[in-house]
């Protein structure tokens, strides 16, 4: 077994909830410890919750194989780095407007899958949008360097990225195992959507081992598997986007599904003091302004996460309409005057 990536630690109870971050704050489930796995994956922080009551030496196993699965999908999704012997989205962008490259057959599913939620959200979910979030991306990253400098990215930059972003620059060739940018100015960036996808990788491969009682926590996109031992579901709090730190705006109590939340208040700068997050509306090619959050409930977090993100960027009008397209999947938005809408699924699983 590989040396895992992690630190490992068991802890008890009220230690585990003070730890747990993103969307999630989980109700006391038992007496017993659990276990708490801390990975490094995707530019953010994971962990592995145990309430199954698994051993130390198990849970370790376990967590392992998350961490594996976590690692390569890291590898695979990264756009700042190459690895050997792998050719990523990296390799794909910087080799744009040249020869098809033989990919790794996950790759290639997880681009047609994004192919499919390109579809299917109208084109809201779209990875393509690289060359547009690069700028947005530089500049947040420039600000926050040295605020001095804070600025907005010229429109005139963005209009000729946005020249760059359709998907169907993008040629996905399974039979042959191939992929191809056929624009040089193109790039594919998966930030909507990669960490979402791993995780549900990852809970795929617990819940075939019939795995229950494990929670997921994927830099804030969570994915509880099964229920707790005693068959009840967890207590996940929505942060309230106008006091993210000081409390919660809703709580759910959710068992075998996923979890996932966009909001505008976790990465931003400040220019004359306006806010820009990184959520960014290709229709204005400037952050989203419909609302402040979307949390997104469905059983697969690559969906959660995808939708969260093409919800953000539309109408709540045009939302409920998407949403009408899926099955089983609820959605609750929170406006900037402290409004609350949501879908009547989703008032199902409010608690107190």
């Amino acid at each position: 077994m590989k040396r895992l990536k992690k630190e490992l630690a068991l802890c008890c109870v009220l230690t585990m909830l003070v730890v747990m971050t993103g969307c999630t704050q989980a109700a006391e489930p038992a007496a017993d410890p659990m276990g708490m796995a801390y990975f490094n994956y995707f530019d953010t922080v994971s962990y592995v919750y145990n309430y199954a009551g698994d051993s130390a030496e198990t849970f370790e196993v376990r967590s392992a194989e998350v961490s594996d699965i976590l690692s390569e999908y890291h590898q695979l999704f990264d756009i700042y780095h190459e690895y050997s012997g792998i050719n990523n989205l990296c390799t794909i962008n910087r080799l744009a407007g040249g020869e098809p490259l033989r990919v790794d057959e996950k790759l290639i599913n997880f681009l047609l899958y994004a192919e499919e939620l390109y579809q299917r959200t109208d084109g809201e979910m779209n990875i393509l949008m690289g060359a547009v979030l690069r700028i947005w991306h530089d500049y947040r990253t420039a600000a926050g360097e040295d605020p001095s400098t804070a600025a907005v990215p010229p429109m005139e930059d963005l209009l000729e990225a946005a020249q760059h972003i359709d998907f169907s620059l993008l040629e996905i060739d399974a039979q042959a195992g191939t992929v191809r940018l056929t624009d040089p100015e193109a790039s594919i960036d998966v930030g909507a959507l990669g960490k979402g996808y791993a995780a549900e990788q990852a809970a795929e491969h617990l819940r075939k081992q019939g795995i229950s009682g494990y929670v997921l926590n994927v830099g804030g996109n969570l994915r509880m598997i099964g229920s707790k031992p005693d068959g009840s579901g967890w207590v996940t709090g929505v942060k309230d986007p106008a006091r993210p730190g000081e409390g919660f705006a809703a709580k759910v109590t959710l068992e075998d599904t996923s979890c996932v939340t966009s909001g505008n208040y976790e990465r931003f700068y400040a220019v004359n003091g306006t806010r820009y997050h990184h959520i960014i509306d290709q229709d204005t090619l400037f952050p989203a302004e419909y609302c402040d959050s979307i949390t997104v409930v469905t059983e697969d977090s690559g969906l959660a996460d995808a939708l969260s993100t093409a919800l953000f960027c539309m109408s709540y009008e045009d939302g409920i309409e998407l949403l009408a397209s899926f099955e089983d999947v609820e959605a609750l938005w929170i406006f900037a005057d402290g409004t609350l809408r949501y879908t009547d699924g989703f008032g199902q699983l409010l608690t107190n």
